[in-house]
């Protein structure tokens, strides 16, 4: 049996906040939206479980934003006065927060959420944290005046939560490093560094999420620029494979990344992309087995982690179901097919 799981992300209830959209607002405050978070997140762990999904994750339904999401907890960073800028290098712009002081926690930051789905599911959980290097590419710098050092400062915040999160029973602890697939050089220089620090002392799974985006109009302009080859992996995967990380994750299915390319992570457990989020057509389990087959020519069957190609947050709500339930059900065709 192949193991399965999700990125991270899954869309937001119609009744929980805006739908399609990657920052949306919430429908309700106080207590009022506590609840409505508790309720999604409650939802979606049991439409995994029905699924037939291995690995479980909250859906990222308590936060706005990925990175976002970690960074409200931060002291040292003004979200008053937000600036626009490029960001994942000029692919789009977006309203982000200033760094303003030395960064610190002000306490907590996924408690709620992390212990609501271990107290709810039998099953392995995952839980996602936004790396070094992206939240870096997603804050404006007012204070540090260094990438490496802002990048090292929020590693170490990083790190103190995924303690947290460890001792609150989380079995997988993803940090989520799109930024790796843009600034290459800079990701196998200083950013698997970082990524290692966030990680220090951890002693469940760790894991690093690489991917090319959401399905946006902004990410599919620029994997249409990228060329018939997606070569991005094969600078960063080098020094992920000699990194503590124990698990990689990565796009597959109708990406242009050359399949072979997974053979530089050997040793570590690979969640290969068997589901895309950049359409709404449904894949069959065929496709999905056909994928996981590719795979299996570079990843040892024990190493091959069927999984999504990216959060599914954007999506409708039915077409995300549909996608997991596709996702399981080629996994147990895979495992029938290649025993």
């Amino acid at each position: 049996m192949f193991r399965t799981a999700i990125a991270g992300s899954l869309p937001k209830p119609a009744w929980l906040a805006e739908t399609h959209k990657l920052w949306p607002q919430w429908k309700a405050q106080g207590d009022e939206l506590l609840q409505a978070k508790a309720d999604a997140t409650l939802l979606w762990i049991k439409l995994q479980e029905d699924a037939g999904l291995e690995v479980i994750g909250d859906g990222e339904q308590a936060r706005q934003h990925f990175v976002h999401g970690f960074l409200e907890q931060v002291e040292g960073i003004d979200f008053e006065h937000k600036v626009k800028m490029g960001i994942r290098n000029n692919r789009y712009d977006a309203m982000v927060p200033q760094v303003v002081a030395p960064l610190r926690l002000k306490g907590r930051v996924h408690a709620f959420e992390a212990q609501l789905t271990r107290a709810h599911t039998q099953k392995k959980i995952k839980f996602t944290l936004p790396g070094p290097m992206t939240i870096v590419d997603t804050v404006a710098d007012r204070f540090y005046g260094d990438k490496v050092k802002m990048a090292m400062a929020f590693a170490e915040l990083l790190n103190q939560e995924a303690l947290a999160l460890q001792a609150d029973g989380v079995d997988i602890v993803q940090f989520d490093e799109p930024a790796f697939n843009v600034y290459m050089e800079e990701a196998a220089d200083w950013g698997v560094k970082a990524l290692e620090r966030a990680a220090q002392g951890l002693t469940c799974t760790t894991a690093v999420h690489i991917c090319y985006g959401y399905g946006i109009q902004a990410n599919i302009d620029w994997k249409n620029s990228l060329g018939h080859e997606w070569r991005q992996y094969e600078k960063v995967f080098p020094a992920l494979a000699k990194s503590s990380i124990d698990q990689v994750s990565l796009e597959c299915f109708h990406s242009h990344v050359p399949p072979d390319l997974m053979k530089l992570l050997e040793g570590k457990d690979v969640m290969v992309g068997v589901i895309d989020v950049a359409s709404d057509v449904i894949e069959t389990p065929e496709q999905v087995a056909d994928t996981i087959g590719t795979a299996l020519q570079f990843v040892p069957k024990q190493h091959l982690i069927a999984c999504t190609n990216c959060g599914l947050a954007p999506m409708d709500r039915a077409v995300a179901e549909a996608k997991l339930r596709a996702l399981a059900e080629g996994a147990q065709l895979a495992a029938r097919r290649y025993g």
